[in-house]
């Protein structure tokens, strides 16, 4: 028997990147528990596919969370669709490999943009929405606490998101309103096959996995349920990180 039938009926949540990855982990999680959910995402067509797997409880609204007027957008959007928010997870984000002396202002500017601009302003336009004893939670990443080559610039990002969540936390906690973090380590998403080719995707997993202590990849799913605790469930946790890494950052 499925212990999540019920767990979130009469609960609304908004995930940013919600169409695939840990994004849609966190969506299918919700949905199966009974909460109404809006996604969000760039593409239309990856949108498309994630509601065929969510059901009639989801929406999806394209969007970029780098565009103040997107986001603007949603917000009327999920005010129409939602009325009020009981969980927001800020998940939208790109993460390409940067080497340090190839990277570009552009690349530079765009990783921030989507990963840490983004971040701020979609907690900023739906903070309105969001109800007292909601919880905001952000996707940062072990890259915030441990050097990994070619990722300056997504580590740096991840690790603003990182002090966001004590800061906004610190902000909103007399709204009612609790902000913290997940931290997922290596995730089999299968993001890295479009990073990389095969065989060099395959020897990175491989590096990651050997340097592991649980010797394995997570699954969204296992991030998912981490995220949903945070949201949820941890009512008396504020501006925390939480990691889900098999060990990687604490062994």
């Amino acid at each position: 028997m499925n212990s999540d039938i019920g767990r979130y009926s009469r609960k609304n949540a908004v995930i940013t990147g919600g169409g695939n990855g840990i994004g849609l982990a966190i969506a299918k999680l919700l949905v199966d528990g009974g909460a109404r959910v809006v996604i969000t995402g760039r593409s239309p067509a990856t949108l498309d596919a994630a509601l065929e797997q969510l059901g009639e409880n989801a929406v999806g609204i394209p969007g970029d969370v780098a565009s103040l007027s997107d986001l603007e957008a949603l917000a009327d959007k999920v005010k129409g669709e939602l009325g009020t928010v009981d969980a927001l997870f800020v998940n939208a984000g790109i993460a390409p490999l940067t080497p340090f002396e190839s990277t570009t202002g552009e690349e530079y500017d765009e990783i921030f943009a989507i990963n840490v601009k983004g971040a701020f302003f979609t907690v900023q336009k739906l903070v309105p929405l969001l109800t007292t004893g909601a919880g905001v939670v952000f996707t940062t990443s072990i890259a915030n606490v441990i050097g990994l080559l070619e990722t300056s610039v997504y580590s740096a990002g991840k690790a603003a998101l990182r002090s966001m969540a004590r800061s906004l936390s610190r902000e909103l906690l007399p709204r009612g309103i609790r902000v913290n973090a997940v931290s997922p380590g290596p995730i089999d998403t299968g993001i890295l096959e479009t990073m990389m080719s095969a065989e060099a995707a395959k020897e990175f997993k491989a590096q990651r996995v050997a340097n592991n202590p649980m010797q394995r990849f997570g699954l969204p799913d296992e991030v998912a349920r981490a995220a949903a605790f945070l949201a949820f469930d941890a009512t008396y946790t504020a501006g925390a990180e939480f990691a889900v890494d098999g060990g990687a950052t604490q062994l």
